[in-house]
């Protein structure tokens, strides 16, 4: 039984390394569908709302690309990990609090544990989308290697989950990826 939110018809879950375009992918999908058919659910938003509530910090800054986010960003990973610990869905729960639009897009999924949560909760209609990147075509997104972020978790959780529903390569190829796109917006609009 879906908890909480609306009963979707379709929810994408999306995962991909730093700067793999993920946050792309989903708004560029938003923008053709609308945002009264389809909302974008962030994982991290509500990780980091509650991280500066508890730490006294910017919350607003704390979502944009700035290096006020990448000055906590590795305290804000151990201290998501230990909520974690303690409660697998705790981030995946507060995301769907009161959505209702069918079509949802999870623009961050980073570990099996949230791919498990959408699946028992909604069961066929969660799909996992994969966004792959090469890494020169991160690097030219503003991607470095950070030890303790890039090797931890949060980055690297999915890396063997395999078995992706989709898989969508943004290597910087436009058409490619309009192609790609495409064909998933399709699929999705069969949906609604």
């Amino acid at each position: 039984m879906a908890p909480l939110g609306g009963a979707p018809r379709l929810v994408l879950l999306f995962s991909g390394k730093r700067k793999s375009g993920k946050d792309f992918v989903t708004e560029a999908l938003q923008s053709r569908l609308g945002a009264d058919a389809c909302a974008v659910l962030r994982l991290s938003g509500p990780l980091k709302e509650q991280y500066a509530q508890e730490h006294g910090l910017n919350f607003q800054r704390l979502l944009d690309a700035s290096t006020y986010k990448e000055a906590y960003r590795k305290d804000m990973i151990r201290w998501g990990e230990e909520k974690r610990q303690a409660d697998p869905g705790f981030f995946c729960r507060k995301i769907v609090e009161g959505v209702s639009q069918p079509i949802w897009l999870v623009s961050d999924t980073r570990r099996v544990s949230d791919i498990q949560w959408f699946r028992e909760a909604y069961g066929a209609v969660a799909q996992t989308v994969r966004v792959v990147a090469l890494e020169q075509s991160r690097q030219q997104r503003g991607w470095v290697f950070t030890p303790g972020v890039d090797d931890a978790e949060s980055e690297c959780g999915l890396d063997n989950f395999g078995g992706f529903d989709w898989v969508i390569e943004n290597h910087g190829d436009a058409q490619r990826l309009e192609e790609q796109l495409e064909s998933l917006l399709e699929f999705i609009r069969s949906r609604l």
